[in-house]
């Protein structure tokens, strides 16, 4: 089998494909022939360094395929079954171990590659959405990089919860894609102010969704109404720099929260209950999950380059 692994950290160069055994499943795993797996930010920060690996290691986080080998202990999952996963290092292969308690099974008529573009972005924009910050109606709620896969989901999330969405993307194409998945407002970055100031009369948002991180930081904070929430999911920009904490109070009394997915499916219960609500919306055609890129696992630097320059829209995967 063929698998994208590194062995020191760096630029997308430092990723190699070779060829390896395929896995046997130990007790409590999956052997799992994957279909397609995901390319995500948190797969090139662990390639740079910034969230380090014990090395070599095999990159990529989630996926979906076919079950092809269970290990002892495994009742509920058997061989031939369609299953999908986060969280799972290893992803970037032809076949992967997946632990039997992070697997969800795929509902019939879900297209596969469906399956893994919605696991990690879809359940983020999920937690975001229906957790960290639970969004009402009426909510005014920030939602930066909106053509990305977390972004078009996270948009689409908010709107069906009553929310009012002010959308941030680089180019006309990509405000085109957020106002398609339900955006009241689409614009160029430095806009965002203005059109926060608009959509909410002058109170400001009552959440910012900000995976970008650095860039905007500062204007994320400053458009927040009294008592709302800058909430960083991630740092696509590069990390933010220690602030004064006083700024929360002179803001009016201002909330920030750094979340990671792990943490709000670290149950069986809480995987299972957002996995049911993805695949049910993608299913009921509530949920609309664009496939922006798909890529040969031999193509690997090219995905990783693609997504650091942004020139991409919705979600990426590798199909090895």
């Amino acid at each position: 089998m063929k698998a994208a692994l590194i062995r020191r950290h760096g630029g997308p160069e430092v990723v190699e494909v070779v060829e390896r055994d395929a896995p046997r499943p130990g007790p409590g795993e999956l052997a799992v022939e994957v279909a397609a797996a995901g390319v995500n930010f948190i797969d090139v920060y662990q390639r740079q360094g910034l969230y380090p690996l014990e090395l070599p290691a095999v990159l990529g986080n989630e996926g979906a395929g076919t079950v092809v080998a269970v290990g002892e202990g495994v009742q509920a999952i058997s061989v031939g079954d369609k299953v999908a996963w986060t969280g799972v290092l290893g992803s970037y292969s032809s076949v992967a171990l997946v632990p039997a308690a992070m697997a969800v099974g795929v509902p019939d008529g879900t297209d596969v590659r469906v399956a893994a573009a919605v696991m990690l972005q879809g359940m983020t924009a999920h937690y975001l959405s229906h957790s960290t910050w639970a969004i009402g109606p009426g909510d005014v709620a920030v939602v930066h990089a909106a053509a990305g896969g977390v972004g078009l989901l996270l948009t689409q999330m908010a709107k069906q919860r009553g929310g009012r969405v002010v959308a941030t993307a680089s180019t006309g194409q990509k405000r085109d894609l957020a106002t398609g998945a339900g955006a009241d407002r689409a614009v160029p970055y430095d806009q965002m102010p203005a059109a926060v100031a608009e959509l909410s009369e002058g109170r400001g948002a009552n959440v910012v969704y900000d995976g970008v991180g650095r860039s905007t930081f500062d204007r994320s904070l400053s458009v927040l109404a009294p008592r709302g929430m800058l909430v960083l999911y991630g740092q696509s920009s590069g990390p933010v720099p220690p602030f004064d904490l006083q700024r929360l109070n002179a803001g009016g009394s201002l909330f920030i929260t750094r979340p990671s997915l792990g943490h709000y499916i670290s149950t069986r219960t809480d995987l299972e209950s957002r996995a049911r609500d993805l695949f049910a919306w993608v299913l009921q055609g509530k949920l609309d999950v664009r496939i922006g890129g798909l890529y040969a696992l031999d193509d690997v630097r090219n995905a990783h380059q693609d997504l650091e320059a942004r020139r991409t829209t919705g979600k990426l995967l590798l199909i090895p």
